[in-house]
């Protein structure tokens, strides 16, 4: 099993035996694009995502990228969602709209709904947890 802990995925993906499960313990997320090359690759090898820890930022694209039916969750699953944010060169971050407007598009639409009721996303970030997030991605069994 791939283990993520709190680091692009694709760095440690390299260095992983491969197997039947990543199991992602916990990602604050990051750069999107490394986070969408790592989930392509993912959906091509077949693996299953096990999120059994926080899954904040970019990481939840995973919803948006992989078959629902090989994601899963445990009770320790976090999924964190928030705007899309521009960074420069210079390290200043800049909103934007448009990203965030096609990354929402692309989750599932009980995701999608659940970000609506609770405000959309914004810069304060939104947190999916426990029953509730249960009842939008199985639990892992």
């Amino acid at each position: 099993m791939r283990r993520i802990l709190f680091a692009l995925p694709f760095v440690l993906a390299g260095f992983a035996p491969a197997s039947a499960d990543v199991l992602i313990e916990g990602s604050a997320g990051g750069e999107a694009t490394s986070f969408i090359r790592f989930f392509e690759a993912v959906r091509k090898s077949g693996e299953r995502v096990v999120i059994d820890g926080p899954c904040f930022s970019a990481c939840t694209l995973a919803l948006s990228l992989l078959p629902h039916n090989r994601i899963c969750v445990t009770r320790r699953a976090i999924l964190g969602f928030h705007a899309a944010r521009m960074v420069d060169l210079l390290g200043n971050q800049y909103p934007a709209p448009e990203a965030t407007r096609v990354v929402a598009e692309t989750y599932p639409a009980p995701i999608r709904q659940w970000i609506r009721r609770h405000g959309g996303l914004t810069r304060r970030p939104l947190f999916l947890y426990g029953p509730e997030l249960a009842r939008m991605v199985s639990r892992c069994g």
